[in-house]
């Protein structure tokens, strides 16, 4: 309720009041709300962290038992290199087309 005998200035000072304790409450409300997300994916998240982990030390155990199979037909330091270097280059084609499927992000706010 408005008092008839605020003042001008009063009243200004009152609605500033409101309306920081307004952008508080909606900025408390945005947390809330990302906190609850967090918890919903954070076992999932994990399960993919551990499945990550698994699958790069599955893979490096394929590369090992790829250099030990072709180190009994060239070599160990051939086979080796040779399995370096092809990994490397996927990687490298792998970069590349990550690089070109890239898009310039435009910050205004028009897009």
């Amino acid at each position: 309720m408005i008092d008839q005998t605020e003042s001008i200035p009063g009243l200004v000072a009152r609605l500033v009041e409101d309306t920081r304790s307004l952008a508080g409450a909606e900025v408390a409300l945005y947390k809330a709300k990302l906190g609850e997300r967090v918890a919903a994916y954070r076992n999932a998240i994990v399960f993919f962290a551990v499945a990550g982990v698994l699958a790069l030390a599955a893979l490096i155990a394929l590369l090992v038992g790829l250099i030990l199979s072709l180190a009994t037909l060239i070599g160990p330091g051939l086979a080796t290199a040779a399995v370096t270097l092809v990994v490397l280059a996927i990687a490298g084609i792998l970069a590349i087309v990550g690089k070109s499927r890239l898009k310039p992000v435009s910050l205004d706010a028009t897009s």
